[in-house]
């Protein structure tokens, strides 16, 4: 079933497609198009039955099926379950059929290092500052790394200095859109360059956030980057979900936190799927192999498979 957020954003991407048209062949009321668009209103499900045939019409399939969605996974602090999220999320991504990118955009290499590649020969550094092609490494069937390590933070000046850094990701990412139906972008926990050129090349965000809290106080400065980023540079970004990390709901503090969480953050989705304390989603991230075949009964491997359907919706 098609979703609002995918309506809003093949409308944006098709250039002269004119929403009272649309609407008029919808049979919906005029106006809501364009109130949508603008987040006055949001489309409830007997106009997304309405609009799919119609819009099926203007390339509706062969949009979807050329461009692959791009999320990146993103938190300023560390330590709340991003590389993991990225990791785990994109495996089982695979696991459903789809063919999945995973970008790792952390100097730190923790992504790229769970995933077996230890100090590529090229990475994600070389297509962004070189003008290289972006490298891609096969892990699996359906299921490649575009990696990093420490020397991207040694070239972290050099892109600051550069003419429109910000926007050369999307460049490395836009010739990969139409070979995979998602990509992944782990970032590093800080709001620098490297985060901001994800949220510019990335539809939507996915937000980690450990049930403490410190990690609460913190979000409003990442929403607020995210917004600035939404507002100045990439208008078709939106907030895929908060997603609530490393939860042991045996303790007090984390049910009123999560309580918390859903009252300050109920203007955005937060979603059912919570990833539980899983001593084994440690472990396999030390045996550089997935959840899913480290320890495919472990609730690390549900949750990262009930995260997936949510998604995939």
């Amino acid at each position: 079933m098609i979703t609002g957020e995918q309506v809003l954003n093949f409308l944006k991407n098709k250039e002269g497609l004119t929403l009272a048209k649309v609407e008029k062949e919808a049979a919906i009321p005029k106006g809501t198009l364009s109130k949508s668009l603008n987040g006055e209103r949001e489309l409830n499900q007997d106009h997304l039955t309405k609009l799919y045939p119609v819009l099926v019409g203007y390339g509706w399939k062969e949009f979807y099926r050329s461009k692959a969605k791009v999320i990146a996974v993103v938190n300023h602090k560390g330590g709340v379950g991003k590389t993991t999220t990225t990791l785990n999320l994109g495996k089982a991504l695979v696991l459903h059929g789809y063919k999945v990118l995973v970008i790792d955009m952390d100097s730190q290499g923790n992504l790229s290092q769970a995933l077996g590649i230890d100090s590529p020969d090229k990475q994600v550094m070389h297509a962004v500052l070189d003008d290289e092609p972006l490298p891609v490494y096969s892990i699996a069937p359906n299921f490649d790394l575009s990696p990093s390590d420490l020397t991207l933070a040694s070239r972290e000046s050099e892109m600051i200095r550069m003419v429109l850094s910000e926007l050369q990701l999307q460049r490395a990412i836009a010739p990969k859109l139409s070979e995979y139906d998602y990509i992944l972008i782990d970032c590093p926990p800080a709001l620098n360059v490297f985060t901001t050129s994800a949220l510019i090349a990335a539809n939507s965000c996915l937000i980690t956030l450990q049930p403490e809290i410190s990690a609460l106080k913190g979000v409003k400065g990442l929403f607020d980057h995210i917004f600035q980023v939404q507002r100045r540079l990439n208008s078709g970004l939106h907030i895929e979900g908060v997603l609530l990390t490393m939860v042991d709901n045996r303790l007090n503090i984390h049910r009123d936190i999560i309580e918390q969480v859903r009252s300050q953050l109920n203007s955005f989705k937060i979603f059912n799927t919570q990833i539980r304390m899983n001593v084994s989603l440690k472990e396999s991230q030390i045996s550089q192999i997935d959840i899913f075949g480290y320890d495919s009964s472990s609730n690390g491997a549900k949750d990262y498979m009930n995260l997936a359907k949510e998604i995939i919706g």
